[in-house]
């Protein structure tokens, strides 16, 4: 009941957020979660830092640069740990980059709640429910020429959080997105000092209908839909040692929640009792339901112009991470990044740290997050943890 009461706060302080904030929820936002350790050390980046096998969440695009024929992925990531300690998200990740042109892709993400008991009366015996969500994604990658590459990715969403009873139906929700990413990988160029390379990608995210639990507008969800753009640099100093360092940009495709409505009082007595009255509770009811009424490809459209303080509150809405990572002869990592999203649109700022270790076919990624924020972070204090096997040919980078 602890976990229940905790969580019930926690969308009751959401929904007083957005009232006063204007901040932009969606359905199933564990697509949104850094679920690799090497992203989450560079503060939960990976549109444009170097291929590995975590490409598919950030950009399935990468594949197709490679240095591996294939590779096979676990992450783990404990989620509100202050919480609970079985709220958790695990994701499996395979590739294969099939020629020197091309590369697929799968991943499988899972997002639990743990176990929650529920009863009616303290002394009934306790009907056990084990909410849970997942995504099955697949990605086809394909190298247009020797520096760009793009991707298509499609993904399977079902969210099972609803509980039944005699009352209630707990069909769970499911919905389908694509993603579209490109990958830009300069080849290597030599500077007076040091030799380089340029990186540069982009991701457009979770396009897809919206998810509803109750197959109606009204409780409809949009889905995490979102634009990634970054860009970055590796100073390659020597045979051994490589630095780089990265900036993405993302933005949700999603409209703004709207304010309040407005009341009408037609005769000015401020009773609002005319037929033709509205309401403040009916005012904010009818735009409630103008919003829910909005298409996921209207909102696509509306994302980009709809704030309410114009412009100005656009670029509130657009997060951004700055990062860098160091390695030593390809084996060993040391990663720190900076995120940072607008005080007005969610708080979400943090350090993070990361580091890597390989040996020959197995690597290991550990991260840890530091909130900078007043905000708390579900992932403040957290280990997040990746185990990776690379095996097969290797490709050679230009």
């Amino acid at each position: 009941m602890k976990k229940i009461a905790l969580l019930v706060i926690c969308l009751l302080a959401i929904s007083y957020t957005n009232a006063q904030d204007r901040i932009i929820s969606t359905g199933v936002p564990f697509l949104l979660v850094a679920a690799d350790a090497r992203a989450a050390g560079l503060a939960d980046q990976g549109v444009a830092t170097s291929s590995d096998v975590f490409s598919q969440q950030w950009n399935p695009a990468k594949y197709a640069f490679a240095l591996d024929k294939q590779g096979l992925s676990i992450s783990y990531t404990p989620y509100l740990t202050d919480l609970a300690n079985d709220i958790s998200l695990g994701q499996l990740t395979y590739y294969n980059r099939i020629n020197e042109k091309s590369a697929f892709a799968g991943s499988f993400r899972y997002f639990g709640f743990g176990d929650i008991e529920l009863r009616k009366d303290p002394n009934d015996t306790p009907n056990i429910v084990s909410p849970n969500e997942f995504a099955l994604d697949g990605s086809y990658s394909l190298k247009l020429s020797e520096t760009f590459s793009m991707a298509v990715a499609g993904r399977y969403i079902r969210s099972n959080l609803k509980v039944a009873s005699e009352e209630v139906d707990a069909t769970a929700a499911k919905s389908f997105a694509v993603d579209v990413a490109g990958f830009y990988q300069s080849e290597e160029i030599a500077y007076n000092d040091f030799n380089g390379r340029w990186r540069a990608g982009f991701n457009v995210q979770n396009l897809g209908p919206k998810i509803s639990y109750d197959n109606d507008d009204i409780s409809s969800n949009f889905l995490p839909a979102n634009l990634r753009i970054g860009g970055g640099f590796d100073f390659i100093l020597d045979d051994y040692n490589k630095f780089a360092v990265s900036v993405e940009f993302t933005k949700l495709l999603v409209p703004t929640p709207p304010g309040p409505g407005t009341p009408v009082d037609v005769n000015g007595d401020g009773d609002f009792t005319d037929p033709e009255d509205i309401t403040q509770q009916e005012a904010n009811t009818i735009s409630y339901n103008k919003y829910h009424d909005i298409g996921w490809v209207e909102g696509i459209a509306k994302s980009f112009t709809d704030a309410p303080d114009g412009f100005s509150e656009e670029l509130k809405e657009v997060t951004y991470s700055i990062a860098g990572e160091y390695m030593y002869q390809d084996s060993f990592a040391f990663r720190a990044g900076y995120y940072h999203q607008s005080p007005e649109k969610g708080a979400v700022q943090f350090f993070s740290l990361g580091a890597g270790f390989k040996y020959n076919i197995v690597k290991v990624d550990v991260s840890y997050l530091f909130s900078t924020s007043k905000v708390k972070n579900p992932l403040e204090n957290t280990l997040r943890f990746s185990l990776t096997f690379n095996f097969g040919d290797k490709y050679e980078e230009y």
